[in-house]
């Protein structure tokens, strides 16, 4: 399976064990993290964060990455990522997944340095009247 690079930003809450799993039909996203992680969106707004067992040259490179498993569910340990950039398709198995929140997944984006963080103004200091200072002579 195929998909593209285009990215949303939906909300989902669930607890990280690193051993989650995803069907194959319901990815519909990715982000490249770096060359050994990378972020999916699934359907139903869900968020996953997965490692890999080691750096897949040309991932953050490639147009298009594949997924390959045995079943029809994406999980640690027997599923791969398919990268092909180019060169030939190299298949790079998944070491773990989380499935994570919107902001464990804004956090991710921000520690990998592919969103800057939201930063927030302090309130415009206000003029005070006070007393006026008189010179004297």
């Amino acid at each position: 399976m195929s998909i593209s690079t285009e990215s949303r930003t939906d909300e989902y809450v669930s607890e990280s064990t690193g051993s989650d799993c995803i069907f194959e039909g319901t990815i519909r996203d990715y982000r490249v993290l770096d060359e050994s992680n990378l972020l999916v969106t699934a359907s139903a707004k869900r968020k996953y964060h997965i490692e890999l067992t080691r750096r897949a040259f040309g991932l953050e490179s490639s147009w298009h990455i594949g997924f390959t498993s045995p079943t029809s569910r994406i999980c640690p340990g027997f599923s791969e990522v398919i990268v092909d950039d180019g060169l030939g398709p190299e298949a790079v198995r998944i070491s773990k997944i989380w499935a994570i929140g919107l902001d464990e997944y804004e956090d991710l984006l921000i520690r990998y340095g592919k969103m800057e963080p939201e930063i927030t103004q302090p309130p415009a200091t206000q003029e005070v009247k006070g007393a006026e200072v008189e010179e004297l002579d």
